[in-house]
């Protein structure tokens, strides 16, 4: 069987309904200065249901936001590659920014560019990511799309966020007659001890995957995904920490 054979049969299956998409520039700025109902509870009742309260904060603040990105092409134009282009340099863009502030931030209050890094540059890069885990979770049968988007994301931030600057880098400096060097400064001991942690929570969840704990990666009873919780947020904050300790020479690194 031909592969864009099988493409086709799960197309036709699946709804689209589901499909995010704008026809016009119009529709995407009256989408966003419109206060709507949340889509999920829409989908559930199968009936249109008034916005909440909840609904009316959380648009207006993000109004700027869903203001700004409905200047992002629509999905009609140039099949969809308009889009495509000008969101990942709108991405792009809103990293940098993100990064500037970050380091701005941690020169101000006299922090370290490494603890600004692990710290504030992190959570403004990863917690999109982590918004996404949980809609791919919720909308999911299985936790595949949930960690897979996990995996996902760190993968293009080490070889294509690391790769690609340092390759471009390296060729810009080559063509000076110059090498191009990169001061390791606590690399080593953050990716040690970031490893380390990951081989933890991947443990962990192999462990929760026992019918008699939790019968898989994510879900499964109350007491047990509250005690998952605290054990990866108290991983975050100790690799947060000794990695800060590190960079401030109150523990000694390699």
């Amino acid at each position: 069987m031909l592969p864009w054979n099988t493409v086709d049969k799960l197309i036709k299956k699946t709804n689209l309904a589901l499909v995010v998409g704008s026809s016009s520039w119009r529709e995407q700025f009256v989408n966003a200065v419109t206060v709507s109902a949340g889509d999920d509870d829409e989908e559930e009742s199968g009936e249109e249901r008034l916005p909440s309260c909840f609904d009316y904060i959380m648009h207006f603040l993000t109004v700027f936001w869903k203001v700004l990105f409905a200047f992002v092409p629509p999905t009609e134009y140039w099949n969809g590659w308009a889009c495509f282009i000008v969101s990942i340099s709108l991405i792009g863009v809103l990293t940098a920014v993100t990064g500037d502030l970050a380091s701005h931030f941690g020169c101000t209050i006299g922090l370290k560019d490494s603890v600004t890094a692990v710290v504030f540059v992190a959570l403004g890069t990863s917690v999109p990511d982590t918004f996404a885990s949980k809609v791919a979770a919720i909308q999911d049968q299985y936790a595949d799309a949930s960690i897979g988007n996990v995996t996902g994301s760190n993968a293009v931030n080490v070889f294509l966020g690391i790769g690609v600057a340092w390759t471009i880098a390296a060729i810009a400096w080559r063509s000076k007659g110059k090498p191009f060097k990169v001061n390791p400064g606590n690399l080593a001991f953050s990716v040690t001890l970031f490893t380390i942690l990951a081989c933890l929570c991947v443990l962990v969840l192999l462990y929760r995957r026992r019918a008699t704990v939790a019968g898989g990666e994510l879900g499964g009873p109350r007491t047990c995904k509250l005690i998952t919780s605290l054990l990866f947020i108290s991983m975050w904050l100790i690799y947060i920490l000794l990695a800060s300790m590190e960079a401030y020479c109150h523990i000694p690194g390699f």
